[in-house]
């Protein structure tokens, strides 16, 4: 008899419904999130269990990794994008346990390889860090704004000491809420250098990925990015796939050419938005095509939608980079 199990994934705990090939229930049980009680509860059933399905959630790592291990056959199931109807009155985790094990035959997600799932994640840190220095760095700007009515430049900002600041204004309390923001983005600085050696020291590009260097605003640091991001290319049926999983198209539900409603805009990869968000701001500033595509677009419309465009534009060109194993050409992704 085949068996096939879905496991609805917890923080602390994972509710296992294993079903037969009439969807009939012959094992439902919660256990904690420890591997030896998941493979005790399913070891009698181990010969006739076909696959199972995990649902993609944050702490993933350990359960995958440990059944695979264990010679089950595993599944990730993206399950904002394989909803249950959503008139149902009544849906605990045993009902969201058995439809997972109900999707094992529907289209799943990419199990990261683990080898590089480490280096990935501290360029995941390293992207979070720089988001928090910025923040920090628009906190002081902000209250340069606030009490002096001048817009001081990001750079001025970072060439800032406290004796300046504590020179330039004279309230105490002002000064020290400039001065702990500064010192905060002085530690980030250092940490993200620090976690920037360690990446390019021991993370090497592909020689296809090597090709996304010739896109004016990428870097080695946003090239291994998008390179540990992505995975094997194979995974994207073509651009428009590709552009989709990065967040660099809009969401829209529409009907006789009206916009009846929004998708989930969260679906796809928010660091490979990131990287190629930073990408189009060094774009705008290095390349001519670029630079003169996006202040058309922005008289048309507005600089969030002209940025959009462009990081859109690099995620389409890189596609076929990484494709086609040729280099960027400008005029074609901007002509």
């Amino acid at each position: 008899m085949r068996l096939y199990c879905g496991v609805d994934l917890h923080s602390t705990n994972s509710y296992l419904a294993v079903l037969d090939e009439q969807l009939e229930t012959v094992l439902g049980r919660r256990v904690p999130n420890r591997l030896d009680a998941v493979l005790g509860a399913l070891e009698p059933l181990r010969e006739q269990i076909q696959g199972i399905a995990v649902e993609s959630t944050f702490n993933w790592y350990w359960l995958v990794d440990g059944l695979m291990e264990a010679g089950y056959r595993v599944q990730l199931v993206n399950t904002s994008a394989v909803r249950q109807y959503e008139g149902l009155k009544y849906v605990d985790d045993r009902h969201d346990a058995r439809w997972l094990a109900r999707l094992l035959h529907l289209p799943t997600g990419y199990i990261y390889p683990k080898p590089e799932r480490a280096l990935r994640d501290l360029l995941r840190r390293r992207a979070f860090l720089v988001r928090q220095r910025t923040a920090s760095l628009l906190s002081i700007k902000n209250l340069f704004s606030r009490n002096t009515g001048i817009q001081v430049p990001a750079n001025e900002l970072k060439r800032l000491t406290s004796e300046q600041v504590v020179e330039q204004f004279s309230d105490p309390h002002l000064a020290l809420a400039i001065t702990s923001s500064l010192a905060v983005a002085s530690v980030i600085k250092e940490e993200i250098a620090g976690i920037e050696k360690v990446v390019l020291k021991e993370a090497k590009l592909r020689p296809e990925f090597q090709l996304l260097e010739s896109i004016p605003g990428i870097g080695q640091t946003l090239a291994l990015t998008i390179m540990y991001e992505a995975g094997s290319m194979t995974r994207f049926a073509d651009a428009g796939h590709f552009c989709s999983y990065c967040r660099c198209v809009p969401s829209q539900y529409l009907s006789n050419g009206k916009v009846k409603g929004s998708g989930n805009v969260r679906n796809g990869n928010p660091y490979l938005s990131w990287a190629f968000t930073e990408a189009a701001h060094f774009a705008i500033r290095f390349e001519p095509l670029a630079k003169r595509f996006y202040e058309r677009k922005k008289a048309r419309t507005n600089e969030l939608v002209a940025l959009r465009t462009i990081s859109q534009k690099l995620a389409r060109a890189s596609f076929y980079i990484l494709q086609d194993r040729v280099p960027f050409r400008p005029e074609r992704a901007f002509g």
